[in-house]
């Protein structure tokens, strides 16, 4: 394992490191609650612009501080890191603000509305001095840590190709909201879930080298009023459907590799729900959701599954937000870094300018 640089300050002197939460929709309350499970962390002010949701948020939590506005927030000196969880434009923006005010930033997926943002989001962090993370939570699955050791450990040998998909049969989030409007979401189901997969993929594999992208993305049900899923507290406001519900696409890589990557958010199929990362390699081949590993016995001239194959887990907490208050602590490595969400933004982008140019992009 190559040598890692942990953060250190004086927070490593702190025994308990304070967290503000901008944005509280459902996503914020999981986040909050796993922050607080930290012995050494604690969330102790939040503001939303929905002072319904902001109340509930908080009494839930044990919240103290409920601000009106984010600058409000950031202007208190007690808090040293956020959370950002709130409308995927507002993402880059809030970040930079966090960042010039001094905190450390966890920002909920997808990383920003195009890489030029997400640039500016890495700009802001290092000459902040501060970390900035994304909260790339499949990355701490169990199976996902133990499929990362495997291919490390050389168990598939060259991994040649992968398939990373999340497919729903009615899973749009929320009809007529934030979720589904391209100028406060940027994209649809591939930023939404895609950017999930595709994360996780590129990291089990450990190749964050992509050199070209090919991609189509389908409007099919949203624009239709179907296939809505129940994800979610952001009231209707009749916002026009105008992001993607299907998106597919491939990507290569320097070193000959290729991922396949299918997502949708609504679909005629048979099943409700799937989430697949399928590996290919020379030795063995994998199923990380089904966490089998497939091989060939060639003495017993056999092919071999093996359910829950052992394997170390490099992040037992199986927390993103645990793996972030570790690194301030100087106690872990940082599992997501920026140049690895950067390539991941890349990807997103290179494959909504080839669904509209109809041609291959190079990167």
């Amino acid at each position: 394992m190559p040598s890692v640089r942990f953060f250190h300050n004086s927070l490593t002197m702190t025994k308990s490191l304070r967290f503000g939460c901008i944005g509280a929709g459902q996503i914020s309350l999981y986040g909050v609650e796993s922050i607080n499970k930290h012995p050494q962390a604690s969330v102790i002010a939040a503001t939303d612009p929905h002072e319904g949701r902001l109340k509930e948020l908080c009494a839930a939590t044990g919240i103290l501080h409920a601000y009106p506005t984010s600058e409000a927030l950031l202007a208190d000196k007690n808090i040293d890191a956020v959370y950002i969880a709130v409308p995927n434009k507002f993402h880059v923006p809030l970040t930079i603000q966090a960042l010039e005010a001094g905190k450390h930033v966890i920002l909920d997926k997808p990383f920003a509305m195009n890489s030029a943002e997400a640039e500016a989001a890495v700009a802001a962090a290092k000459k902040a001095g501060k970390v900035l993370t994304l909260g790339m939570n499949q990355r701490f699955e169990g199976k996902s840590q133990k499929f990362r050791s495997l291919a490390e450990a050389g168990t598939f040998g060259e991994i040649y190709h992968a398939k990373a998909a999340w497919t729903r049969r009615s899973g749009i989030p929320k009809l007529g909201t934030w979720f589904g409007n391209r100028e406060l979401a940027g994209g649809g189901c591939l930023y939404d879930i895609g950017v999930h997969v595709l994360d996780l993929c590129l990291y089990v594999i450990n190749n964050f080298k992509p050199v070209s992208v090919y991609g189509t993305t389908y409007t099919k049900f949203g624009n239709r009023g179907l296939g809505a899923g129940n994800w979610g507290k952001s009231d209707a406001a009749n916002l026009p459907f105008t992001v993607d519900d299907f998106a597919t696409g491939l990507i290569k890589f320097e070193n000959g590799a290729t991922v396949s990557l299918d997502v949708t958010w609504a679909c005629h199929r048979a099943e409700g729900d799937r989430v697949e990362i399928d590996l290919f390699g020379t030795d063995a081949g994998g199923s990380v959701y089904g966490n089998k590993l497939y091989r060939r016995d060639e003495a017993a001239e056999a092919h071999i599954i093996v359910d829950n194959p052992p394997a170390p887990m490099r992040f037992p907490h199986c927390d993103r937000f645990h793996n972030f208050i570790n690194h301030l602590l100087g106690t872990e490595e940082l599992c997501v870094t920026t140049e690895q969400a950067l390539t991941i933004q890349r990807i997103l982008d290179g494959l909504a300018l080839s669904a509209t140019s109809g041609r291959e992009v190079i990167l």
